[in-house]
Formats: C-alpha cells, structure tokens, sequence
C-alpha cells in the first residue's frame, strides 16, 4: 500500500512514524506547506517527499492522511475526493458547519470514504467504558463527567485560528460522550472564563469552561476544560449508573492528589500531554485506517460525526454568548455510516 501524508508538523510527524513502521504500507509519501521540514521528516523515516500537495497527489497513491492545519482540512479532503482517493483527516473537517457540510458533499459526491480522528475512541479505556454501558453493568445510566485539562495554553498565535476551546478541546468530550453512551446530545447550557492570560481575552476565548448537556434519554453530562491545569495533562471520564461507577483516565499518572490521611499515594510523573497520553490509540486509529482501505473493516468513525460534534461545539459557544441553554441543531439525525462509527 503506497500511502501520502500531508502535514509534517508535531502530529503528522506521529502519524507518519507509525505510517513508516505499518507492516501493510509499502510505501509513504509526505508533503508540508514547508517542504524543508516535509523532506527532514521524509530523511528521517526512510519515506519520500513531495515538494507540494499537486505533487503528492500525482503519485499512485492508495490513501491519504490529512495532518495540516486545520484551515486547509476542508479543501484537502475534497481534493482528495476529487482523485478518488480514501481519507483520514484530523479533526476537524472544518470549524463551521457550511465548510463542513461542503466536504461532505465532495466524499458522498465522489463515492470515498473518509475517516475522522477522534482518538479517544480507540484508547482502551474508552473502549471498556463503552462496552460497560452497553452491557448493562452500570445500570441505567444517570450522570456522565468528562474533564479535559491541558498543562499549558497554547502559543497566543494559534487562539484565533482554533475555533476556541469548544470546538478545539472539548469537542472531543462531545464526540466521546456520543460514543460511550450511544445517545444524541440536544440541549447545552455552557459558560466560560477568561481569567486567565491575556491572549484568550484578545482573541475572543476563554481558557475555562464547563459545559451541561442534557442527553436524549435524559441522563446528565458535564464537559469541562482549561488551558492551565499546572499539574499536568489530564484526561478522564466518568460513569455513574443504578447498579456501578466507573472512571477512564485514572491511573498512576493522573495528575490528581488526595488530600485525605488515608488516601491514595501521589501521582507520579504525569502524562506531558495528548501525544504520550494517547499514543496507543492514534496507532490504533491508523491501523483501522489501513484496514478500512483494505476491504476488511468498516469505517470506524464516518466523517459525519464531526458534524454532530461541531453542532454541539456550535450551541455551547452560542449558550455562552447568550448565557441561556441552547437546543442542538439537528439532534437526533444520523451521524454515521454504520453501527461503529455512529453514536449508537
């Protein structure tokens, strides 16, 4: 299998280093808005570098991976469909609806199939929740805690291109309260603080925030995130049902001290950040990737789940704005293709 990668920066590095080292990739080709950067990641791993996107395209590829930045995910994904060519794309396709419902019309136009990044739902953690829920070990279910926290804000320079923290941290909480659960979110109630440093106030962001969100079926969820969590990248999610209680993300190196006489012993080194935390699970994604343009799997996140996220990512920034619960546009649709890659 002969696949390109575009985008060579921190994480389409990972990708390309697990794409090099995948038993059914023959070969890779690697392409970057700086293509001094794409040929060192292209030297390093053995791979071969394109001096452009034309000129990545013009090989006999198989696939493509998407790994630039997120301004240019939308228009790679049609070109990739516009040369019939099965892609995987970061998140997100696009940080509005339109741009995202226009890139979905060009994979649909064009008969591929495109498969979205949202890691958490390959970490084992996850997987064991989801599987929890499912089989009725819990219960009913009746209150669900996601908690994203990041060591350290980003530079100030990236603020205004992310979309702000719902739709570029906690719209991976979204996702993953979907997936785990299997139910549609349909009403939000959200706020957020820029109390913190001076660049989420001028860039229009917050570095906290906290969301409600009120699931189909009634059970209560809670997402929060912050750019400064000092103590250390921290990641988790927790269940509540009649019958049990379960928590993803804790382990050895959360960054969650008891205060208690008798409680837990400290943490030790915490997990740095997103790549170490979830290092087996982007390997995981990319493996079902290849599997998927293989012929021996289904797609495992359709990219119309970006859609029901960004739509709940949409209204938490509008409750915000408006301090008021906000209905999500078009709850209750279908987001994916088939049983794996949808909510249910």
């Amino acid at each position: 299998m002969r696949i390109g990668l575009i985008g060579t920066g921190r994480i389409g590095s990972f990708h390309a280093g697990v794409l090099a080292r995948h038993p059914e990739v023959e070969s890779l080709v690697v392409a970057d808005a700086d293509p001094v950067r794409a040929a060192g990641v292209a030297g390093a791993l053995g791979a071969e570098a394109a001096p452009d996107v034309d000129a990545l395209l013009g090989h006999a590829l198989d696939a493509v991976v998407i790994a630039s930045a997120t301004a240019a995910h939308a228009e790679l994904i049609a070109r990739a469909a516009g040369a019939g060519l099965p892609a995987f794309c970061e998140k997100p396709i696009a940080l509005d609806v339109p741009g995202t419902l226009r890139a979905l019309d060009a994979v649909a136009e064009a008969g591929t199939v495109l498969q979205l990044g949202f890691m958490r739902r390959f970490d084992a953690g996850y997987r064991a929740a989801r599987e929890a829920v499912r089989s009725g070990r819990l219960g009913r279910l009746h209150t669900v805690r996601a908690v994203t926290s990041d060591p350290e804000p980003p530079p100030a320079a990236y603020l205004p291109l992310s979309g702000g923290l719902f739709r570029d941290c906690l719209v991976h909480d979204f996702d993953i309260v979907r997936w785990v659960t299997g139910r549609e979110v349909v009403e939000v109630y959200a706020t957020g603080s820029d109390a913190g440093p001076a660049m989420f106030r001028e860039a229009g962001d917050v570095d906290t925030a906290a969301a409600v969100l009120t699931l189909d079926d009634g059970t209560l969820a809670t997402a929060t995130a912050t750019r400064c969590n000092g103590a250390g990248y921290d990641v988790r999610m927790e269940l509540a049902g009649e019958r049990d209680q379960i928590v993803v993300g804790l382990d050895d190196r959360t960054p969650l001290a008891s205060v208690e006489p008798q409680g837990p012993p400290a943490p030790g080194k915490p997990w740095p950040g997103f790549l170490e935390r979830f290092a087996p699970a982007y390997e995981a994604e990319l493996d079902a990737f290849v599997r998927l343009v293989r012929g021996e799997a289904p797609n495992p996140c359709d990219g119309r789940e970006a859609l029901a996220a960004l739509r709940i990512a949409d209204a938490c920034e509008r409750s915000r704005r408006e301090r008021a619960p906000v209905r999500v546009a078009g709850a209750g649709e279908p987001a994916g293709v088939d049983g794996a890659g949808s909510a249910g």
